[in-house]
């Protein structure tokens, strides 16, 4: 069969397997438990046969979501979670013991620096460099080190890690090389072309789309040899090595701590899928719009965003993301306005803590999201006071440049 492209490969990936009624899309599955007529069929699938038992280990309705995940970072295979933060736990978790060293990039979403923490205080050595320097990475390596950890963009200082050279360094070292796609999503970027052994999205964001479902997923690109892996249990080096690591993050991650997705979710992440493509593009447009906008604008100081010249990554994300820049911007305003007071007065715009979503949103990023790191983490991460987030949505671009510039205008005679 002809391969298809990315949104025909979404739209008809559940009729690729057997769907009840002859259903376009896979239904939600919600029984939690599976039962079978032959017992040793039963323990079958408890050995490793393709099936289910028990809910918590995943679903037709999510097998058929992790299919879509999977085709589209052209991995092996992947697993659904509740959420990113679930994913993540999973991966951290999972292939990490007490003495292993992890080396992450310092611009990363708070609320995975406080899972790092976590993992630290568990026996983890970790250590933050500038991921926007392979170098960098380079430097922090030890015989323990086993893994490396980068965002695609950093949320939300917008930093472009040096992926490629990243990738190239972990191969070198036999490293579990993790990237977080969450902000640029396979349609922008796949980790398999950078050398990544594993994918993490956040699927509550640009894959689900429509801000009313949570999920997360890990995909293994085969690109990674588990044989050599010290930290695989004997348990789940079953088959080929190339699948023993997603196996043990599955089995542990699902069954052993449940961060497992449920079926209602799972499905309407997967509807929101078949529109991915579509809606980058209008995030994409957009975001590129309102960021030359403000720059231009005298009430704005500094706009953060790859797809500006200025930008320091510039050449890399257009290089990496083939010409298109995501749709999350840092912005800071002239003294004198206050960031509260302008937020309040936008009227498209939502002043919440999400992104991804199909309206855009805003929030205060040192108030809010990244209050608890303190502020040297935070100057660390480049987030002064006045820095907001800005996650780009689809409206029509000029509503959404039109209330941009009413609220800052309003701020500037104020």
């Amino acid at each position: 069969m002809k391969k298809n492209g990315f949104t025909t490969s979404i739209l008809h990936s559940d009729r690729r397997s057997p769907i009840e009624h002859g259903a376009v899309h896979k239904p939600m599955h919600t029984a939690s438990e599976y039962g079978y007529e032959d017992a040793r069929e039963l323990a079958a699938v408890f050995q490793g046969k393709a099936g289910f038992t028990y809910a918590r280990q995943g679903t037709p309705t999510t097998t058929a979501l992790e299919a879509k995940i999977t085709g589209m970072e052209g991995g092996v295979s992947s697993v659904s979670f509740a959420t990113g933060m679930a994913a993540l736990s999973a991966i951290f978790g999972t292939l990490l013991r007490a003495g292993d060293h992890l080396v992450s990039s310092q611009f990363i979403f708070g609320n995975t620096t406080s899972l790092l923490g976590t993992m630290a205080a568990l026996g983890v050595e970790v250590t933050f460099v500038d991921a926007t320097d392979a170098e960098q990475v380079r430097a922090a390596l030890r015989p323990n080190t086993r893994m490396v950890f980068v965002e695609t963009v950093a949320n939300p200082g917008t930093q472009v890690a040096d992926l490629r050279g990243i990738g190239a360094l972990c191969k070198q070292h036999n490293l579990v090389y993790v990237i977080d796609n969450t902000l640029t999503s396979p349609w922008m970027f796949r980790g398999i072309d950078v050398g990544a052994a594993l994918v993490m999205n956040s699927l509550s964001k640009y894959i689900g789309g429509h801000g009313h479902a949570l999920g997360g997923s890990v995909t293994d690109t085969g690109l990674y040899d588990w044989s050599g892996y010290a930290a695989i249990h004997d348990a789940y080096k079953k088959g080929p090595p190339t699948g023993w690591g997603l196996l043990q993050i599955k089995k542990k991650g699902l069954r052993d701590m449940g961060g497992t997705l449920a079926a209602e979710p799972a499905h309407r992440i997967a509807v929101g899928a078949e529109t991915l493509a579509l809606r980058m593009r209008q995030h994409c447009n957009n975001a590129l719009a309102l960021a030359r906008f403000l720059q231009g604008h005298d009430g704005v100081s500094k706009v953060y965003y790859p797809g500006l010249e200025g930008h320091p990554q510039h050449e890399r994300a257009k290089d990496l993301f083939g010409g298109r820049y995501g749709a999350l911007m840092g912005v800071e305003l002239v003294d004198g306005i206050d960031c509260f007071e302008f937020l309040n007065r936008l009227e498209v715009v939502i002043l919440a803590t999400h992104l991804g979503d199909t309206r855009t949103l805003a929030l205060p990023a040192a108030h809010t999201i990244y209050y608890e790191m303190g502020p040297a983490r935070r100057a660390q991460m480049g987030i002064a006071d006045s820095f907001l987030r800005i996650s780009v949505g689809i409206e029509d671009e000029a509503d959404l440049l039109g209330d941009f510039d009413q609220a800052l205008h309003a701020c500037l005679k104020a």
